[in-house]
């Protein structure tokens, strides 16, 4: 990991038309999980998508034989500057090659790797903060692997907030959560903890960042000039007037008062099983939901292959398929690309407005 903080701020460059100038970056994730069987696939996708030119950091050799098993999708060429791919991208597969210490067997992920991973991610990282890609996409990780070799952070998103500060150390970062697909964008206001610890965790401050966080990520990555936010209750009801529960009325209702005060469009506390219907949908532009589970659930059930993580409060855009490295099915050829190619349209959307807008990636 580069330790001297970039001079350049995060994508500093020109706008094109609905699409970055230059490439998105696109990290290795577990190389024995489905991510470089759908990075293939996708790049073998690229002109029946018309997807933007992306480049991946991983092994060339991995990718090389993994790619054996899609018909022309085992075209690699090896480029020392992701803004290289812009010329490649069309006839091979741009690819920063970054070693593996050890072979890859797809299913079986090996801890002498993990080296290998986090170094993808620094390279997409310190790619992006120096004007040589336009944003990240993301592979998924398998975070015990990693925790075997020493890594100290929770999860991914913790990992790149950490990575902003050592390039941007002015930019404080407090990543949020936004799963988003046509239908809907949610936020879990918190996220992998047990369901017990969620009232206490539910701070009135975590839960203000969260939302204007939100707000301001609507604004700017998604060109969104007065976004409408629905925020949902923790209880059934909402807590039916408190009669189950009171965190409405002393946590989750005043936060909302104040955010109104400052001129945000926030409805709720709502009950949430009346707030994900098509209907009730037509009425906001993102929802804060309070826990995990109560974001995941509906946003999976509308588009469960189509779903797109993306990390708001970055200093530069990020997206994720939204799912994990799926081990069990990893090689097999059967692992559908399409929440990856949402993630590669939803980050080239996301950085084109930020850079309209004067924001960066």
């Amino acid at each position: 990991m580069t330790q001297t903080p970039s001079p350049h701020k995060a994508g500093q460059f020109a706008a094109g038309e609905g699409r970055p100038p230059l490439p998105i970056a696109v990290s290795m994730g577990d190389p024995a999980g489905i991510g470089p069987e759908i990075t293939l696939e996708a790049w073998h996708l690229r002109g029946l998508r018309e997807l933007p030119v992306f480049c991946v950091f991983a092994d060339a050799d991995m990718l090389r034989e993994r790619g054996a098993a899609f018909s022309g999708a085992d075209r690699i060429a090896v480029v020392s500057n992701p803004k290289e791919a812009i010329a490649v991208f069309a006839d091979a597969l741009p690819v920063v090659h970054v070693p593996l210490r050890a072979k890859c067997v797809p299913g079986e992920p090996d801890k002498v790797n993990a080296s290998a991973v986090l170094s993808s991610i620094e390279l997409c990282v310190q790619a992006v903060f120096e004007g040589r890609a336009s944003a990240l996409t993301s592979n998924p990780i398998a975070k015990s692997i990693l925790y075997e070799t020493g890594f100290k952070y929770p999860g991914h998103t913790e990992y790149l907030a950490a990575l902003s500060e050592l390039h941007s150390p002015e930019d404080k970062c407090r990543p949020v959560m936004m799963l988003a697909c046509d239908e809907l964008k949610v936020v879990p206001a918190t996220i992998h903890i047990p369901l017990a610890d969620v009232p206490e965790a539910l701070s009135p401050d975590l839960l203000e960042e969260t939302i204007e966080i939100t707000c301001r990520a609507l604004q700017e990555s998604f060109a969104i000039d007065a976004p409408r936010i629905a925020v949902s209750g923790l209880n059934p009801h909402a807590g039916e007037d408190g009669a189950l529960g009171r965190e409405e009325i002393e946590i989750i209702s005043p936060v909302l008062e104040r955010l109104r005060a400052r001129g945000w469009a926030i409805s709720g506390p709502l009950p949430a099983d009346t707030m994900f219907h098509a209907t009730a949908r037509e009425r906001y532009d993102a929802a804060v939901a309070m826990y995990h589970d109560q974001a995941l659930i509906p946003i999976k059930t509308l588009a469960f292959d189509k779903g797109v993580n993306a990390t708001l409060g970055l200093p530069f855009v990020r997206t994720s398929p939204d799912h994990g490295t799926a081990f069990d099915i990893a090689g097999r050829g059967i692992a559908t690309p399409e929440s990856f190619i949402q993630a590669l349209l939803m980050a080239a959307e996301m950085a084109a407005c930020r850079a309209r807008q004067g924001q960066g990636t």
